[in-house]
């Protein structure tokens, strides 16, 4: 099987990305303060909490990991089961976008627009679930 440069995996690598970013953008905004170079680089054996944007963003990254495995497996089951398209890509559509749209709304402390970007990637996911047994 072949399964070449398909949306389904240009949209997986898209998440991929947004994992990334979410990533980088939590750890940059977790740097500062009492958190300096040395404790960056060491074992960090005495744990220094950030608060504000930068645990708002730490909480939106361990969102994303807690749901990209979902989507990932999703995504790779209808793949290798040839159920791709229409539903399956539309759900894959809606987890990226819902995805996209959440850190930066949780950053923000925008907590219904949040939920409704969650929601919207969570939907996706489901999406491409009941895809698969159709």
């Amino acid at each position: 099987m072949n399964l070449g440069t398909t949306t389904e995996l240009k949209l997986l690598l898209a998440a991929v990305i947004i994992g990334l970013i979410h990533l980088l953008w939590a750890t940059i905004a977790g740097s500062g303060g009492h958190r300096d170079t040395a404790w960056l680089l060491g074992p960090r054996d005495d744990p220094r909490p950030v608060t504000g944007q930068a645990a708002r963003l730490s909480r939106a990254y361990a969102n994303f990991l807690e749901t990209f495995p979902l989507f990932a497996v999703a995504v790779v089951a209808v793949l290798l089961a040839g159920k791709t398209g229409g539903q399956s890509r539309f759900g894959e559509w809606l987890y990226v976008i819902g995805r996209v749209a959440y850190t930066p709304l949780y950053a923000l402390g925008l907590p219904v627009v949040r939920t409704v970007a969650w929601t919207v990637s969570m939907v996706g996911i489901v999406m491409v679930i009941v895809a698969f047994f159709l």
